[in-house]
């Protein structure tokens, strides 16, 4: 078991009623640590479908897979805008002149209709023919990182392929430099492990990440190449040419989402293969399953646990919710509710109606989930054509880590040369 220090407990505010606490801490709960998706199980059958804990500052997580296809279309009762847009604009106006810039990760920080304003020019940057373009280049420089582990007989996945491949890919879409990848990667790192300990440190971290970044955009303005940076600076925004201030909103976000989300599902994804010899085999006979293969991985490892705060009283699977109540949306468990897909542990290749929401629902649904399911079915190929059967090593455990993104620190594979 792996122990953690555990946040302070809140205190319950008086619309939470006792039946409806549940002692769990995203960050440090040593379930969730020892075994991520495990725990998730077991949250699903001991604690009710929306609960309230006093860890991480306190609030609610939803749990049911109603409760979070609710939650995530209901913009205007579970709001993405944790500072209210009047609010914000009203602080930044007041900024003197000449203070910093401070980012906003737009569009996941709006709702409709300003969250659509936003994410509109974006559709085409991520859309599906523009990243079928980028499959060629994923598949080579995953060839790369694997067949520089295969005569080694194992390694330590993270590091070795499952952080440089979706990240190398991104820094070259976005147009970052590649030298400065465990620079930024240390950044991202920091914002994550401390969203709900220092919500008041927020700004700073943001202002920290577009700093980062600040000398490429300037570049790209007036030296444009064929990246994601430059064809940012061509966008209009409600007819008005994009600003530095629009660049360092959407660069914060992507920076966010590119840099850390996509190898959390890798390595969950390559840790379930590791423990399944015999879907191993089935996907070696049969490569042409690898995408339904893929699918049924992100369900049943679903690893993202975005936010809301309640803007409206509302009551959602019975719970009573009062404005600026804080909602997890704990995607994970949504995708494990039997309710909605029979025998959820059970990882089943031929599972009718899977419709999983491992890449969330509603106006706010992943704009980078093309990519992530072009990277997790190239390399779910690769690793099968370049190695023989891969499996944990036991003399290494696998190490986990929570947060709004679960996934694996550490994780070391194994196979014969």
């Amino acid at each position: 078991m792996v122990h953690a220090i555990l946040s302070p407990a809140a205190d319950k505010p008086a619309h939470v009623p006792d039946a409806l606490v549940y002692d769990f801490d995203i960050h440090a709960d040593p379930g969730l640590l020892t075994d991520p998706h495990a725990r998730i199980l077991d949250l699903v059958h001991n604690a009710p479908p929306v609960f309230w804990t006093p860890r991480n500052g306190g609030g609610w997580v939803a749990l049911s897979h109603a409760a979070n296809y609710e939650a995530s279309r209901d913009t205007e009762v579970f709001s993405s805008e944790f500072v209210p847009q009047a609010q914000m604009k009203a602080m930044l106006a007041s900024l003197p002149p000449g203070a910093p810039h401070i980012p906003q990760p737009i569009p996941i920080t709006l709702d409709p209709p300003e969250h659509t304003k936003y994410r509109q020019p974006l559709q085409k940057v991520f859309s599906p023919k523009t990243i079928a373009a980028l499959k060629d280049g994923i598949r080579e420089l995953a060839g790369e990182l694997i067949d520089a582990i295969r005569p080694q007989g194992g390694c330590e996945y993270m590091a070795a392929v499952a952080e440089p491949l979706p990240v190398q890919v991104f820094l070259k879409m976005l147009g970052l430099p590649l030298d400065r990848l465990p620079e930024y990667r240390a950044i991202v790192k920091e914002h994550m492990e401390a969203i709900d300990s220092d919500r008041a440190g927020a700004m700073r971290r943001l202002q920290t990440i577009a700093a980062a970044m600040r000398d490429t955009m300037l570049d790209r303005k007036d030296n444009p190449q064929d990246d994601i940076i430059s064809m940012l600076w061509k966008l209009e925004i409600d007819g008005q040419p994009t600003t530095l201030a629009d660049m360092e909103n959407y660069g914060v976000l992507l920076f966010i989402a590119g840099l850390d989300t996509v190898m959390n599902g890798i390595g969950l994804a390559m840790r379930g293969l590791a423990l399944d010899p015999a879907l191993q085999a089935k996907l070696r006979a049969d490569p042409k399953l690898v995408a339904e293969a893929s699918e049924e991985m992100l369900r049943r490892y679903t690893f993202t646990v975005p936010m809301r705060v309640i803007r409206k009283e509302t009551v959602l699977a019975g719970a009573r919710m009062m404005p600026g109540d804080m909602l997890k949306l704990f995607l994970p468990a949504a995708d494990l509710d039997a309710q909605e897909f029979p025998q959820p542990d059970s990882y089943d290749l031929d599972r009718e109606n899977n419709v999983h929401i491992a890449f969330g629902v509603g106006p706010h649904r992943c704009l980078g989930s093309h990519l992530a399911r072009v990277e997790l079915q190239v390399l779910y190929e690769e690793m099968l054509a370049r190695l023989p059967q891969f499996r944990l090593d036991p003399a290494h455990p696998t190490v986990f880590h929570g947060g709004h993104v679960i996934g694996i620190e550490s994780m070391h594979l194994v196979w014969e040369v």
